[in-house]
């Protein structure tokens, strides 16, 4: 068996292990949470809990490398922004995570180019 071919059964175990990894889409260089569903222009809705999404975010966005802080202070709405420090011009440059009666959603602010 030469190298080519152990190369491409390599790469469609790992493709079938992990569907995961084909399924997760990317906004302006964002990879989403796989459970994002769009509803909207850079809108989406997760389908977990704010903790959860909030928890995926932490480890795919190490809050050392992306700052974090809170943007709302309203009863019933948990929100956070996900600034990138590297944002280049059509890529995202923030995110804002939050939810709103028991549903949560995502959306990603693109750097324009000036």
């Amino acid at each position: 068996m030469t190298g080519a071919p152990r190369y491409k059964a390599a790469l469609a175990a790992l493709l079938v292990a992990f569907p995961g990894v084909c399924l997760a889409e990317k906004v302006a260089g964002l990879t989403l949470p796989d459970d994002a569903r769009r509803i909207g222009e850079n809108r989406y809705q997760v389908e977990r809990k704010y903790d959860d999404a909030l928890k995926h975010f932490r480890s795919a966005l190490p809050p050392g490398k992306y700052p974090r802080r809170p943007i709302a202070d309203q009863p019933g709405v948990k929100a956070v922004h996900i600034e990138n420090p590297e944002a280049k011009p059509g890529s995202w440059e923030g995110l804002n995570l939050y939810e709103v009666k028991g549903e949560t959603r995502l959306f990603i602010l693109v750097k324009t180019k000036s």
